[in-house]
């Protein structure tokens, strides 16, 4: 039997979510969740993109992320090929929503050149939108926590540069960057007021670092 669209995106979203339940919490079914409605979100308002590709995309983005794959990056892309072809896709959907899979992740942003679609450009401005506001913030904590990462060091001299390996050195070296990253101009737009957010938290952080005065 064919599936429809609305069928295959039903069955993608059961399917990751069954997959994920057990997921580390910023990158479990609610994150995907999260993803998928940014997506469809910009989509609408930027009025581009097939959105069949788009959804399958969103839905399967972080379906086994390399970070929990020992580092390996193509266990996600061939697991969501393998689910999509179960499904009977068409071969051209499957290859669209695997590139973007292969492609969408910060540490290959120096790859920009090697793919891009526009529904690639909005699953990946969704993606990055989780990483920021008060919803990154609590996603960075955890993930740090789950990787028993200190929540800060301070460098030398007392400097407030970012340190490595903590969780506030991750905002420098990533979550503060992604807002001048956003493909779309809604994911330009969306990014504003989440990066401001994120940069007030921070200042708060330094105040409350040391203990009260």
């Amino acid at each position: 039997m064919t599936l429809n669209r609305d069928q295959i995106v039903e069955s993608t979203a059961e399917f990751v979510k069954n997959t994920l339940k057990d997921a580390e919490g910023g990158h479990d079914w609610y994150h995907i969740k999260r993803v998928w409605q940014n997506a469809l979100y910009i989509a609408c308002r930027e009025q581009k993109g097939d959105q069949l590709i788009i959804e399958l995309a969103a839905l399967l983005h972080d379906i086994a992320d390399a970070k929990f794959n020992n580092g390996d990056e193509s266990v996600g892309p061939k697991l969501a090929g393998d689910f999509l072809k179960s499904l009977s896709v068409p071969e051209d959907v499957i290859t669209h929503v695997v590139q973007i899979i292969n492609h969408i992740s910060f540490r290959k942003h120096h790859e920009y050149n090697s793919f891009n679609s526009i529904e690639f450009q909005i699953v990946q401005d969704a993606d990055r939108l989780d990483a920021l506001g008060a919803i990154g913030i609590a996603r960075a904590f955890n993930y740090g926590g789950f990787k028993n990462r200190p929540l800060y060091e301070p460098a030398v001299h007392g400097s407030m540069s970012a340190g490595k390996q903590n969780t506030i050195g991750h905002f420098y070296e990533k979550l503060l960057l992604l807002k001048d990253m956003m493909n779309t101009k809604t994911g330009s737009e969306l990014a504003e007021e989440r990066h401001q957010f994120m940069v007030n938290y921070l200042e708060q952080f330094y105040k409350e670092w040391d203990g009260l005065s």
